[in-house]
C-alpha cells in the first residue's frame, strides 16, 4: 500500500488531489464526477481534472490557474485533521534514519495522537512489517484511524491500533523498535525493555528540556540500555531569486527533542562510559531537582491517565515563534 490510493496514471474519481494557486496556497480536494471546488478565486470543475495526468494545470472560471498534483505524505501530514500536535516532517525524517526503521520491522508506537507518525512508520515497514500503535484517548484514536485509512485508502494490513495505556496493554515481544511520544516516557522503560529484542532501539520524542533531562538520565541509569543520544533538528529554507540568495526570514525552530538508546543483551554490563560532566552537574542542586520532580510526578500520577498522549504531547509548551511550513494548517 503506497498511500493516497493510486500513485501513477491519470486522475480518477475518488482521487485525492492538491491544488496550488500562483501564491503557493494549497487546497486538498477529493475528486468526484460532477463535483466542483469553490474558492474566492472562482470555481474548478472536478470533471476538468478527471482523466488528466498528474501534474496538470487547471483554470478556474475566473482565470486563476492551479497546479494539480497528488499530495506527498509530507503535504498530507501538514494538512490533515488534527486532534493532537503532529510529529513534524523534519523530526519524522530523523526518526526514520536515526531509529533505522526498515522494511519488515516490528514497531511499537505510543501515543498515536493524530496518526502522523503512524503513517510514516507504516510507509517504512511496508506490508510485511508491523506497527502497533497505542493511544490513551479514544477521541485521538478515532482521528488517527481516520487519517491513516484516508491516506492508505482503507485499513492498513500492517497496522494495529489499541486504545489504552502502553504499560498496561503491551503484550508484544521480539519488537525491533519502540517510538514513545508522550509526557513521561521514562515510566514505560520496564515494559519497553521487556518487549525489545537485544540490539533493538527505543526512540523518545519530548518537547521540553526537563523531559529531555529526565528521560536521558533514566535511560543512562538503566543497565538494560546502552548510552542514550539526544538532539534536536531545526529547518531553515532559503530564498533564491537571481542574485538575491539569502536565508528565509522564517524558519521551523524547536518542535521537539529526540532521544535514542539501544537495548543490551540480558545479563551483560556495558563498560562505564567515559565522559567529563561539568563540575557540580550531579551535585546537591541536581539531587534536589530530581527529588522534586519525582515527588511532582507521583502526586500527578492519577491525572496522567487522562493526559494527552499525543504526537508531541506539548502544544501548550511549544515555542510560539515556531512556524508551520507553507501548505500546513
Amino acid at each position: 500500500m503506497t498511500g493516497i490510493h493510486g500513485r501513477r496514471g491519470p486522475f480518477t474519481d475518488g482521487d485525492t488531489v492538491q491544488l496550488t494557486d500562483p501564491k503557493g496556497r494549497m487546497h486538498t480536494i477529493t475528486l468526484r464526477e460532477g463535483g466542483s471546488f469553490h474558492s474566492h478565486k472562482g470555481k474548478v470543475d472536478h470533471d476538468d481534472l478527471i482523466g488528466e495526468p498528474d501534474g496538470s494545470v487547471v483554470t478556474s472560471n475566473t482565470g486563476t490557474a492551479y497546479v494539480a498534483l497528488r499530495p506527498l505524505l509530507i503535504d498530507y501530514t501538514l494538512s490533515m485533521k488534527r486532534g493532537a500536535t503532529i510529529v513534524y516532517p523534519k523530526d519524522a525524517a530523523q526518526v526514520m534514519v536515526e531509529a533505522d526503521i526498515f522494511p519488515g520491522a516490528r514497531v511499537v508506537e505510543a501515543g498515536a495522537g493524530s496518526g502522523a507518525m503512524s503513517n510514516w512508520l507504516l510507509r517504512a515497514v511496508g506490508e510485511q512489517g508491523m506497527v502497533h500503535s497505542y493511544e490513551r484517548r479514544e477521541d485521538f484514536a478515532k482521528i488517527a484511524r481516520k487519517n491513516v485509512e484516508n491516506f492508505y485508502g482503507g485499513p492498513h494490513p500492517a497496522w494495529k491500533l489499541t486504545v489504552g495505556d502502553l504499560v498496561e496493554e503491551l503484550d508484544e515481544t521480539e519488537v525491533d523498535r519502540v517510538f514513545l511520544d508522550m509526557l513521561a516516557p521514562w515510566e514505560c522503560l520496564d515494559a519497553v525493555a521487556e518487549a525489545l529484542i537485544p540490539g533493538g532501539l527505543v526512540c523518545c520524542y519530548v518537547a521540553t528540556t526537563t523531559q529531555l533531562s529526565r528521560v536521558v538520565e533514566e535511560l543512562r541509569g538503566d543497565d538494560r540500555f546502552y548510552e542514550p543520544r539526544s538532539w534536536e533538528t531545526m529547518l531553515r529554507t532559503w530564498h533564491v531569486e537571481g542574485l538575491a540568495v539569502r536565508p528565509d526570514h522564517r524558519m521551523i525552530g524547536h518542535t521537539g527533542f529526540l532521544v535514542v538508546a539501544r537495548r543490551l543483551a540480558d545479563g551483560v554490563a556495558a563498560p562505564e562510559r567515559r565522559r567529563r560532566p561539568a563540575k557540580g552537574a550531579y551535585g546537591k542542586d541536581y539531587e534536589a531537582a530530581k527529588a522534586a520532580a519525582d515527588a511532582g510526578a507521583k502526586a500527578a500520577k492519577p491525572a496522567a491517565v487522562t493526559a494527552t498522549e499525543s504526537d508531541t504531547e506539548a502544544e501548550a509548551v511549544k515555542a510560539p515563534e515556531v512556524e508551520s511550513p507553507e501548505g500546513g494548517e
